[in-house]
């Protein structure tokens, strides 16, 4: 096959979850209903934070941003699937494709640092309850909030400038619902070598470095909460961190799941399925996680409610 160069090749084609007919209105609905479900619980948790000053602290402060990238990633990915499910067509533009793997990487390292930013948060308010309020003032979180947004923004812009020199053959089929970097890689004509090292490089940018900061928070959470000796303390330090572990846990482990299973499966579109629960599930997930187990959250959102006529 002849490579083109890149301003030939005009669009890809998504194959999908299925090429079965009778599953497409299946996965339409089940999509668009989780789609609507992680839109609806992201905007809620943005609307409660929003509404109630005594809300208006470092970690729901922190809570809502994260909202916002569960929000911004599914809105990257999902729509776009929905039209091509509804319109029975799997095509995606060349630069459709490449903001989407530049968009998706944005919201995806955002989403990541932010986490570790939370697990900081955490730490200074059970090793350090006396200073809190002075360490992690509104300054410094506006900047945590800003330098996680300009890391992840310079590793997108990495991934689209990696992207936007590849050159592709006849062949631009990618099996997948989404422009997978891995998947774009695998059907390049030109060489790869060093694009691969730059997505390991990337990974350990926004995956292995804020991974390796939320552990090291946590062994001093865990550490500090073990020296005290009222066990109604001990409970209410590691509730505080409950819903913030189960959303790490959440988004690293299907994060893993679609780096291992692009290495391991050996089909393809095998591996899109941990994509899914990363792109949609979680951002689905992620408000029910924390209203669930906060007192502070269903209170307000019960006020919400009640004021509606």
């Amino acid at each position: 096959m002849e490579p083109q160069n890149l301003t030939g090749v005009s669009e890809f084609f998504l194959l999908g979850l299925s090429d079965d007919p009778d599953l497409q209105p299946l996965l339409f609905g089940l999509f668009l209903s989780m789609y609507l479900v992680a839109m609806l619980g992201n905007l809620l948790i943005i609307l409660v934070i929003s509404s109630d000053s005594h809300l208006h602290t470092p970690m729901y402060f922190f809570l809502s941003n994260l909202s916002l990238a569960d929000i911004s990633i599914s809105t990257t990915t999902i729509p776009k699937m929905l039209v091509n499910l509804q319109t029975h067509s799997k095509s995606i533009t060349y630069a459709g494709c490449l903001a989407q793997v530049t968009f998706l990487s944005l919201f995806a390292g955002l989403e990541s640092l932010l986490l570790t930013v939370m697990a900081y948060d955490r730490l200074v308010a059970i090793c350090h309850p006396l200073h809190y309020l002075v360490i992690m003032n509104p300054r410094l979180c506006i900047l945590l909030v800003l330098a996680s947004f300009a890391v992840s923004l310079l590793t997108s812009l990495l991934h689209y400038l990696m992207m936007s020199q590849l050159t592709f053959c006849t062949n631009v089929e990618i099996p997948h619902f989404l422009c997978d970097p891995p998947q774009l890689l695998n059907l390049a004509c030109s060489d790869t070598s060093t694009s691969k090292i730059l997505i390991y490089f990337i990974g350990t940018i926004v995956g292995g470095i804020p991974l390796s900061g939320i552990f090291y928070s946590y062994i001093r959470i865990i550490s500090s909460i073990l020296r005290v000796s009222s066990s109604a303390a001990k409970s209410k330090a590691f509730s505080t961190c409950g819903s913030h572990l189960s959303i790490v846990c959440l988004f690293y482990g299907t994060g893993l799941g679609v780096y291992l299973s692009s290495a391991v499966l050996s089909s393809p579109r095998k591996g899109a399925v941990p994509s899914v629960m990363y792109t949609v599930v979680t951002p689905m997930l992620n408000p029910f996680i924390y209203s669930l187990r906060n007192k502070d959250i269903k209170s307000t959102l019960w006020r919400i409610i009640s004021r509606i006529p």
